[in-house]
């Protein structure tokens, strides 16, 4: 028998794509496929694409591209193979296959078919399948942190939003199965457990009839992990039971990635999400006087087709008024396929990137606020890397979720994927500093 292929994995886009591209590791892996991170030793390089936004698509077609340049047989996988699924096969001959986003579990067999001659699509139009704790999987994160994922698709259909069309309905997985990988993944030594799907609060709606959240967090509270973080909390699934949940589990972390996207009701009701614009400022105001210690993360769509000055002063107004901890600002993306693709009252470029600027500018010295009030605290802090150079180590509290807010710049010694009492001693917009309280 011949000699199984070397397979690199090139991965692009969120924590929801990089939980596929786990599994495919995992899968090729336990079938003994040899998998490497050097692209130029692999015989193929699975490419696992992002298409939520143009900037997204051009950052997946620039890496096909220069894959394609150095003659390289690829298999494009995630959203931007479901969505250009033709397009990439025509344009792109060193395509041997493509995997659309509810079909990586097949991976083995699409090699598999590859390898025999076949130049393979494997597309399933209305996405079904949602991998568990069975299903092998290979971490790419940091020792210390994981992506759980609780559920894939989502059933809303917000006007800017392909996702629905890419990912399919909402399907949630069995409290028993996520509390049995989160079980698992706290065996190998996981210190902080991140929570995802589309629309978290609205997890088991779809399994169960009603949102269970709330009884999946008193659940995850049994498991032996200190941190637990809940990403993509939308404010209508944010009820006093979850939030109760929240305040009386002690390492569910009373962090919230809110995608609030926008203030005003009017541009909320053209982005068809007219129930946000009632709840947004009650529902900050409930987390914050409920939860101590409450750290807000949202993120913005600036530029959405008819946005007028009064609507961004109303944002911006907004912003200032919640001193949220950290805010990411998007220039809106028109998107094929989607409601607000083809509405009325375009928003320059120039003035989508000149408001962002504003509001970035505007939650700047809030965020840096923020991060002062951590001064002269001791808080833990999860080691994640070292400066080879300088011996400095680098972490995060939780304050910072991965990749998307700041870090702890820490003067000390502790092994990489320990969590340790580090004393603030500074802070900027972004980051904080501090030192080892032990070793002090």
């Amino acid at each position: 028998m011949g000699k199984k292929p070397t397979i690199a994995i090139s991965h692009l886009g969120c924590e929801k794509n990089r939980i596929d591209s786990e599994h495919m590791l995992g899968l090729l892996a336990s079938s003994g496929y040899t998998v490497d991170t050097d692209e130029e030793a692999a015989d193929y390089v699975i490419v696992n694409t992002c298409s939520f936004i143009q900037a997204a698509r051009e950052e997946s077609i620039r890496t096909l591209v220069e894959l394609a340049e150095s003659n390289k047989k690829i298999i494009i996988s995630g959203c931007l193979a479901q969505h250009f699924q033709e397009e990439l096969l025509n344009e792109l001959p060193e395509a041997v296959a493509i995997v659309g986003t509810g079909d990586y579990q097949k991976i083995v067999n699409v090699v598999q078919r590859v390898e025999a001659g076949e130049r393979v699509k494997e597309i399933s139009h209305n996405p079904q399948f949602i991998a568990d704790e069975s299903t092998p999987r290979f971490r790419t994160t940091t020792e210390g942190v994981a992506y759980l994922r609780v559920a894939e698709g989502c059933d809303y259909s917000c006007a800017f939003c392909i996702i629905p069309k890419l990912r399919g309905k909402q399907r949630s997985r069995s409290i028993e199965s996520i509390v049995a990988e989160a079980k698992a993944l706290a065996q190998q030594g996981v210190q902080e457990l991140i929570l995802i799907s589309q629309i978290t609060t609205n997890y088991g709606l779809d399994l169960y009839g009603e949102p269970k959240l709330a009884e999946l967090l008193r659940k995850l509270g049994e498991v032996d992990v200190p941190w637990i973080r809940i990403h993509y909390a939308y404010p209508t699934g944010l009820t006093s039971k979850v939030i109760e949940a929240i305040k009386e589990t002690p390492n569910i972390l009373p962090y919230l990635d809110l995608p609030l996207q926008h203030s005003h009701p009017e541009i909320l009701r053209a982005m068809n999400r007219p129930w946000q614009g009632q709840v947004n400022d009650k529902v900050v105001e409930r987390l914050k006087d409920t939860l101590d210690g409450a750290v807000l993360r949202t993120t913005f769509i600036v530029g959405f087709p008819g946005e007028e000055d009064d609507h961004f002063e109303h944002l911006a107004d907004f912003v200032e008024r919640h001193q949220f901890d950290h805010v990411g600002v998007f220039t809106f993306s028109r998107e094929e396929g989607t409601t607000a693709f083809n509405l009325p009252k375009p928003v320059s470029q120039e003035l989508m990137q000149e408001r962002r600027d504003i509001l970035m500018e505007l939650q700047q010295p809030i965020s840096a606020e923020r991060n002062r009030c951590c001064i002269g605290k001791t808080v833990d802090v999860l080691i994640e890397q070292e400066n080879p150079e300088t011996g400095e180590l680098i972490g995060r509290s939780a304050r910072f979720a991965p990749e998307v807010d700041g870090l702890v710049y820490v003067q000390g010694s502790a092994s990489l994927g320990s969590m340790v009492p580090v004393v603030i001693t500074d802070a900027s917009a972004y980051d904080l500093y501090g030192k080892v309280a032990a070793q002090i």
